[in-house]
């Protein structure tokens, strides 16, 4: 009731305002922008934190400011975010300097060091601020309870080297080096966790480079992305359970994310992260033991016995009756945000869309059991279900 009347108070300026000029008429004015929730259930005991480690703004490439990702995602149902502005590359870089020229007396400085991708950066180093973006985000995040996690991208030659982002770092400004393993070795010395970026990008396979299979070597990689964008990678799948590295789902943005998924109607691909609570220390925590779960597109991708936690703890069957045979009569009911496409032995798939429910019959002695489409724990593979009936 207290907050009802607050926001009562803070309307009635408004509207005192409005009928206080009789020239201005106000349109759309019950209209806001609203969020999309994303309803999920706590598995084993943890809440499933929505995520996306892969954003960018325009202080190295994207299209719109550090502030900007914030509220975007907000609006788009996650909880926790990393921009993770390239080091090495920073396309925006030029368009700064010349909208300065005002400040150097009409002299356009040309940008120095903005692409060191292949060609190693001069000794006077990379000479922006690689923090900025970091600060922005996190005080724009205050008014959306938005966890940023402090990052940047390691960007290199794609297909010998890749990318690699750097989550919880402590200063971006000091992990560029001209040698790229060197670099991944200064984002560790920060204690920062490192994820390998979309590992078939430009390539013809997601095989292992001889430069990856070092840096694997030396324990540098410690997460990887199942998604990226549009491409899917089933194989990265067993890479990650075989390597235990936590799996990602990203957008790696660049425009806005309502171009490619909210005006479709989509939700944009996040990583669930199951944590005990929303701080950077748990968050960091759930990475560093692998609970995590990528979707995109529909595909919910992870391993095994925690896609079958998610799903047993999202789906609920009721058993309505029993004939004079023992046959069963259940209804399945999808309680999240999410859809599932069940299929019985080699039937046809089943959509189970949020908040709807499926009518199965069961013989009598015999389980209700599904395997999960669009689930997938493995290169082509998907779970086999049993739900128990309550």
């Amino acid at each position: 009731m207290k907050k009802l009347f607050a926001l009562l108070i803070a309307i009635i300026p408004l509207v005192a305002t409005a009928q206080y000029n009789p020239d201005i008429v106000y349109t759309n004015i019950s209209k806001t922008a609203q969020r999309t929730e994303i309803i999920l259930p706590e598995v084993n005991g943890y809440t499933l934190y929505k995520a996306d480690l892969h954003i960018h703004s325009f202080y190295s490439d994207g299209h719109c400011s550090p502030r900007y990702r914030v509220r975007e995602a907000w609006l788009d149902g996650l909880d926790i975010i990393a921009i993770t502005d390239h080091i090495e590359y920073r396309g925006n870089e030029q368009y700064f300097l010349e909208h300065l020229k005002g400040y150097t007396d009409g002299k356009v400085i040309k940008a120095r060091n903005r692409v060191v991708i292949e060609k190693p950066a001069t000794e006077e180093g990379i000479l922006v601020d690689l923090n900025l973006s970091v600060r922005e985000a996190k005080k724009e995040a205050k008014k959306y309870d938005m966890l940023i996690i402090p990052a940047a991208e390691i960007t290199r030659e794609p297909v010998k080297i890749g990318h690699y982002n750097v989550l919880f770092s402590t200063d971006n400004n000091k992990i560029y080096d001209p040698d790229p393993m060197q670099a991944l070795r200064n984002a560790r010395a920060q204690g920062a966790l490192i994820m390998h970026n979309h590992p078939g990008w430009k390539r013809k396979s997601v095989e292992k480079t001889e430069f990856e299979v070092k840096a694997y070597n030396e324990g540098l990689i410690d997460g990887i992305e199942v998604v990226n964008g549009s491409q899917f990678y089933p194989k990265i799948i067993d890479r990650a359970i075989e390597e235990k590295l936590f799996m990602a789902s990203t957008t790696d943005i660049h425009p806005t994310t309502a171009e490619f998924y909210r005006l479709k109607g989509d939700l944009r691909n996040m990583t669930f992260i199951l944590a005990k609570d929303k701080s950077l220390k748990s968050i960091r925590e759930a990475l560093e033991q692998n609970r995590t779960i990528g979707y995109s597109g529909g595909q919910i991708i992870g391993e095994e016995e925690l896609l079958k936690a998610f799903f047993m703890a999202g789906v609920k069957a009721r058993l309505l009756d029993t004939d004079k045979k023992g046959k069963h009569s259940i209804l399945v009911t999808n309680t999240t945000s999410l859809t599932f496409r069940l299929r019985r032995g080699k039937g046809v798939s089943h959509e189970l869309s949020p908040f709807q429910s499926i009518y199965y019959t069961v013989d009598k002695g015999k389980n209700l059991t599904v395997t999960v489409d669009n689930m997938w724990i493995g290169d082509h593979k998907h779970p086999n279900i049993t739900i128990p009936v309550e």
